[in-house]
């Protein structure tokens, strides 16, 4: 065959090709999708209020293991999608106010684009703007970290390339139901172990576009509360650690981004301790429980064999008014003069046809992510607490009868977490 005869052989198998669809390595410019990642330190440099206990009333006495932030950027036909992952206990009230506004605005974002989240850490600082009620320590650490924030997130919009994604599913017994009834029926905070509990590990695998590992987003449904109110070592728990024991692992650039699940009636299996153990031989229960959560995702992480270019993106976000729960006259006097709802943001995001993140401002009990799980129309659905805000417990309406912690705080009255269940879907449809 003669060069003339090959060339044309050869534009005649391109052109085949083309109007297949089956072109290789060409990809839809269309659906070019990009990402950026990058990660920042934000250990409190100075002594602060510790997150989560009304009882521990001392200042933290020093660091066990650094806190940080971790932020991904995806981008695709101009739509945008920011999730910050912090290793931190809730952004609430005025933080959560000023934080988004400052972020939305320097990155020209709509609500329904910033994802921005805790985990929920109770070994890390009170976030407050409040001169008034607010400890000064406090305060110098959270208008700094709102900085910190800013400077993150514009760094992770310069690392912008275009990437490959893919995700997988594992599973973990690190979390419990800590719902455990006592001889006489009653509900304590303990542990649960045949109680419902969302034990999946789930892992967006994103990588650029010759196969090198940028980031593994995971989210796993736990309490980051291993260490409890006599611990006053900074610490980003369970949650924290994991992630610095997979990013060890995956390489020295690699990031990620770690998010809790539906968690609110499920705690580490070792719960609430005084401190870490430095007994001879012994592993401290947040690093064993860590490490363990870690390996994990690093597991499924190297088991998503497949990636792919492109994927849309589309978000929404939404605040739902829920009613407030009634208290018998004189009980709570505190509550007495509250509006009769409470707002809980919603907020929803698809990346492709396979994987979908949706943010709730609340802690919401596992059977309430399951269920979100399982009526999601997408194959990977990543349900996030303590996204944009923090409302308080919202408890399954069949545990108000049993009582317990979570029932006795919640702000909602009961059937509230079925109107969740119901716009969560409806947002989740509407993506898809």
């Amino acid at each position: 065959m003669n060069l003339k005869r090959i060339s044309l052989f050869v534009s005649a198998i391109f052109v085949s090709l083309s109007l297949s669809g089956q072109l290789p390595d060409q990809g839809n410019k269309d659906d070019l999708l990009r990402a950026g990642i990058a990660k920042a330190d934000i250990t409190p440099d100075l002594p602060v209020k510790l997150y989560g206990y009304a009882s521990r009333t001392k200042y933290s006495e020093g660091v066990h293991d650094p806190l940080f932030a971790r932020a991904v950027v995806f981008e695709n036909s101009g739509k945008k999608l920011v999730i910050v992952s912090s290793d931190l206990g809730s952004y609430g009230g005025e933080v959560l106010t000023s934080f988004r506004k400052s972020i939305i605005t320097r990155f020209n974002l709509q609500e329904s684009e910033l994802f921005l989240t805790a985990i929920h850490s109770h070994s890390s600082p009170i976030l407050s703007l409040n001169r008034e009620k607010g400890d000064p320590n406090n305060i110098i650490y959270t208008e700094a970290l709102n900085q910190k924030l800013l400077n993150l997130i514009g760094e992770a919009f310069n690392n912008l390339k275009p990437v490959n994604t893919g995700a997988g599913a594992g599973s973990s017994p690190v979390g419990s139901n800590r719902r455990e009834m006592k001889p006489d029926g009653s509900i304590t905070l303990g542990r649960n172990p045949y109680g419902p509990a969302d034990k999946e590990v789930l892992v967006m695998k994103v990588v650029s576009s010759d196969g090198t590992p940028l980031a593994g987003i995971y989210d796993y449904a736990t309490h980051a509360t291993s260490l409890g109110p006599g611990n006053l070592l900074v610490s980003g728990d369970v949650m924290g650690i994991s992630a610095q024991f997979v990013e060890k692992i995956l390489g020295k650039d690699f990031i990620a981004p770690v998010f809790t699940g539906a968690s609110g009636n499920i705690d580490p299996w070792y719960r609430v301790l005084p401190g870490f153990n430095t007994e001879s031989g012994w592993i401290p229960e947040p690093v064993l429980l860590g490490t363990l959560l870690g390996e994990e995702v690093v597991t499924v992480f190297r088991n998503i064999k497949e990636t792919a270019p492109g994927g849309k993106i589309s978000t929404s976000f939404e605040t739902i008014e829920l009613t407030r729960r009634k208290r018998p006259e004189g009980n709570q006097p505190a509550e007495q003069n509250l509006p009769p709802t409470v707002p809980v943001n919603i907020t929803a995001a698809r990346i492709g046809d396979d994987v979908a993140f949706i943010g709730f401002s609340v802690e919401m009990l596992t059977e309430i992510g399951m269920k979100i799980k399982e009526g999601s129309p997408f194959m990977h659905t990543f349900v996030i607490t303590h996204c944009n805000g923090y409302s308080g417990y919202l408890p399954p309406a069949g545990l108000y009868k049993e009582g317990g912690y979570e029932v006795t705080s919640t702000p909602f009255e009961i059937g509230s977490d079925e109107t969740v269940v119901k716009n969560a879907l409806r947002m989740l449809y509407e993506l898809k």
